[in-house]
């Protein structure tokens, strides 16, 4: 899966968003901003691919509307957890997961 850098616009003061936030992303600091997706956050950071299937092939967004469960991560240790519909909030720690995940 190619990597895929999104970009967040510029603040000219006509974009209103979120506090600017803090989060970790496989235990790497990442700026994001409250109300935006982790998906939109992970992309961001240039991580497209946000889970592996059982065979180990790339998963990211597809649908971007919570129907495909292909974007499902690791979200404060809840895993399955989609990407695209879980919102950014301060201190909170994601992680990309292979397969499907069971919490324990």
């Amino acid at each position: 899966m190619p990597n895929i850098r999104a970009v967040r616009l510029p603040s000219d003061g006509n974009i209103e968003r979120g506090e600017a936030v803090k989060i970790t992303i496989n235990g790497v600091i990442a700026n994001a901003y409250e109300g935006e997706s982790v998906a939109s956050a992970m992309m961001c950071e240039g991580i497209s691919a946000m889970r592996t299937t059982v065979a180990g092939d790339p998963r990211g967004v597809f649908c971007g509307m919570g129907v495909c469960f292909e974007c499902l991560v690791s979200v404060d240790g809840i895993t399955n957890t989609r990407a695209c519909m879980t919102w950014v909030k301060e201190g909170m720690e994601i992680r990309t997961q292979n397969g499907l995940q069971v919490d324990k």
